[in-house]
């Protein structure tokens, strides 16, 4: 029995392992072609001659149609391009975690499948039970099935007695919860860290902003209202790519941890499910 146990564990870890070693890849290639793109986005994109007077990214932008708004925001800055790097970052992980959360949920939802398993295990038939869980193909289906898989090889020992049995299914139950859960929550850090950098970032391009503004009225020797309001639009751009980028990041951080803790409530009403039918149908 210690043997089966030993395997089905080391097989889960390496699964569990190889999850991992794949979406730490995601991220490692994720991170620099965003930045990348970001830069190309701002030098070839914003920076078309065709979004400023007379072709030259030196004068003002165009004063009407999408190449006044491209030609603004490159007079952001150096900072712009970082911001737009941080935003590809941010949007490239909101989905990467929005679909691998799609895939977590299942066919249907982590509480039906415990009300199914529940039918099926009241009838004694683990077989079906099994079965509801290969349609589920989410988490709270794959805690489920490694339970009841120890559930059904329990029904059959004979060396245990049942508060044994009972801790031992709830041991699988959470040696893979352990599994599950990290990958829930994987890159999620990259959203926390990009919700308060961004608005900092912002902030910072604007305050480079603002100097340059008042650097260049000071040279004039003459107060400028329109010049300084330009510099101003200008150094605030960075502030508007900011705080965007942050409120992204914040909102989707929180679906996204919302939704995982649906999950991990579904999970532990699994568990608990699991261990109260072994303990009422199995004395």
């Amino acid at each position: 029995m210690a043997e089966t146990k030993t395997t089905v564990t080391a097989a889960a870890a390496k699964t569990s392992h190889q999850a991992t070693k794949s979406s730490n890849l995601f991220a490692i290639l994720a991170v620099p072609i965003c930045i990348a793109i970001g830069y190309i986005f701002y030098i070839f994109v914003l920076g078309n001659s065709a979004n400023f007077q007379g072709g030259n990214p030196d004068n003002h932008p165009v004063e009407a149609g999408i190449g006044k708004w491209f030609g603004t925001v490159h007079k952001g800055g150096v900072i712009v391009p970082i911001l737009i790097s941080t935003l590809l970052i941010c949007l490239t992980f909101v989905i990467e975690r929005f679909l691998y959360l799609a895939k977590a949920k299942g066919k249907f939802s982590g509480s039906e499948l415990v009300r199914k398993v529940q039918y099926h295990l009241a009838n004694k038939n683990v077989d079906a039970a099994l079965a509801e869980c290969d349609k589920q193909k989410g988490s709270v289906g794959n805690v489920l099935k490694a339970g009841l898989k120890k559930y059904k090889e329990m029904i059959s020992n004979t060396e245990l007695d049942t508060d044994q049995k009972i801790l031992t299914i709830k041991n699988e139950i959470e040696e893979t919860t352990a599994l599950e859960l990290p990958m829930m929550e994987k890159n999620l850090v990259f959203l926390s860290t990009i919700a308060s950098v961004a608005t900092l970032l912002g902030l910072f391009g604007t305050v480079l902003g603002m100097i340059k503004a008042f650097a260049s009225m000071s040279n004039t020797g003459a107060p400028d209202s329109a010049q300084l309001a330009l510099g101003i639009s200008e150094a605030l751009i960075n502030t508007a790519l900011g705080i965007g980028t942050s409120a992204v990041a914040i909102i989707m951080y929180n679906y996204f941890t919302t939704n995982i803790d649906s999950i991990t409530y579904a999970i532990d009403e699994s568990g608990f499910t699991l261990t109260q039918s072994f303990a009422a149908n199995h004395k």
